[in-house]
């Protein structure tokens, strides 16, 4: 009985440590939600709500204006997509902003030769109330976003405890691998453990995860910005040995203040979103 009691915990670690040759470099691209937030209101605002238009838009931005070509090849849609689960558990977004659903979305992306890239929540529900991602739906939603060709999944952690924490996160590693598909895994479980160890125990995570948010969220201001770069050059010691290949800090968006001086350099202009590529590497 210990012997294979000991076979099975070496196959959940080798699932777990599989290496799946995404994320080479840190990612750049778009992500909605520093500027557009949970703006759902497409009846009076249909230009900036979270909806089918607003991710076309600014793929064919980032296809058109030359961004794609500098290696910005992620949309990536943030909060407050869902629209509810359907009567086998299974994901649905909501019909009316995204009428043709995700895996359209997907397919355009990647006409342009872009990637998409999703949003979901390990807890009871996401940040903003939406249906979220509990243990018994992990395998189903894994499946859920193969089949819509995602490429990317970030996993928050609203409402949530450590415990769901430390069980969820590596069963999703481990169910998204089990899909066949190509999906980086994009974790913000450090960063509810407060982004240090003891409590953050960054060798496993490196092993599961192939981006991690370690510390608050940016906000609209210098402040923000400031006090992020602050945090990861304080800690820099413990952060930089862990980031790599295929494993990276995650600092949050670089903002784009449109019509504002001065503004991040190396940002696409329109809209907010680039990943830190340097910091991820601190």
């Amino acid at each position: 009985m210990l012997q294979k009691t000991v076979l099975l915990l070496a196959l959940v670690v080798q699932v777990l440590m599989l290496e799946n040759g995404l994320l080479r470099t840190p990612p750049m691209g778009w992500l909605a939600w520093e500027r557009f937030r949970c703006n759902i209101d497409c009846d009076q605002d249909p230009k900036n709500c979270i909806s089918e238009r607003l991710f076309m838009e600014m793929a064919d931005r980032l296809a058109q204006d030359g961004w794609r070509d500098l290696g910005y090849v992620y949309l990536n849609i943030d909060d407050c997509w869902i629209g509810e689960r359907d009567a086998k558990g299974r994901l649905l977004p909501d019909p009316k902003r995204f009428p043709h659903g995700i895996a359209f979305l997907a397919d355009y992306a990647h006409s342009l030769g872009l990637k998409l890239g999703i949003y979901e929540d390990m807890g009871k529900m996401t940040c903003m109330g939406y249906p979220g991602t509990t243990l018994d739906k992990v395998e189903l939603d894994a499946e859920t976003f193969a089949e819509w060709k995602v490429d990317m999944l970030k996993l928050d952690g609203c409402f949530s405890t450590a415990k769901e924490r430390a069980e969820g996160y590596p069963k999703m590693a481990a169910a998204l691998n089990a899909t066949g598909r190509p999906i980086a895994f994009s974790c913000s479980w450090p960063a509810y453990e407060g982004g240090l160890p003891p409590k953050v125990n960054y060798t496993l995570i490196a092993n599961i995860c192939n981006l991690w948010r370690n510390y608050d969220d940016i906000q609209d201001s210098w402040k923000s910005v400031l006090s992020i770069l602050d945090w990861f050059v304080k800690h820099q010691d413990i952060l930089q040995p862990v980031a790599g290949p295929g494993h990276w800090n995650d600092p949050d968006m670089v903002p784009r203040w449109k019509g504002r001086s001065p503004a991040p350099p190396s940002v696409p202009s329109q809209k907010p979103y680039n990943h830190h590529p340097v910091l991820s590497s601190l």
